[in-house]
């Protein structure tokens, strides 16, 4: 299926929107950063390991197929990091109680406990980081924030795209 044009010339807040999600992309993508956050946390995890801990703990079990479409990457690196994960404790696999032939991926207590310590690591270097703004400044980037995901996945789902919540942020 052809990508429908686009709607007529961007404005320049949407440039300038864009320009500044690249850049939070970029900075929070860094495997330098992630280092620092994984030390913050006390948690031995690769980005891949984390990112998939964030989804199963912001889901009900899942099947590594579902998994892997909700974070956009191929089957097999969600099964490897899956066996990493089930070696370190992390998390198990469950029947599917839909059909007993598959299995779904839960979060082990330290799994949970690890992805908990990880999120607290984040906020706090946010909460450092966002220091000076209001708290008023502060809500109305959250709901703003809130908003721009809502729009983006009914954009997605408009466009026959995947619906998935990255997780990934925090």
């Amino acid at each position: 299926m052809p990508t429908p044009p686009l709607p007529g010339v961007p404005s320049p807040e949407v440039i300038d929107i864009e320009r500044a999600l690249t850049r939070i992309t970029y900075l929070s993508t860094r495997a330098r950063r992630h280092d620092r956050l994984m030390a913050l946390a006390g948690v031995p995890l690769d980005r891949a390991a984390v990112a998939l801990l964030r989804q199963i703990a912001d889901s009900e079990p899942l099947r590594p197929g579902e998994l892997a479409a909700r974070l956009g990457v191929e089957a097999s690196h969600v099964t490897r990091t899956v066996q990493q994960l089930q070696k370190s404790g992390y998390v198990t696999r469950v029947p599917d109680p839909d059909d007993r032939r598959a299995q779904r991926i839960e979060l082990t207590d330290a799994g949970g406990e690890a992805i908990a310590k990880v999120r607290e690591a984040g906020v706090r270097g946010m909460q450092m980081a966002l220091s000076e703004w209001s708290p008023d400044e502060l809500r109305q980037l959250a709901t703003l924030f809130h908003r721009m995901v809502d729009d983006f996945l009914a954009y997605a789902d408009e466009e026959g795209e995947p619906r998935s919540a990255p997780a990934g942020t925090t």
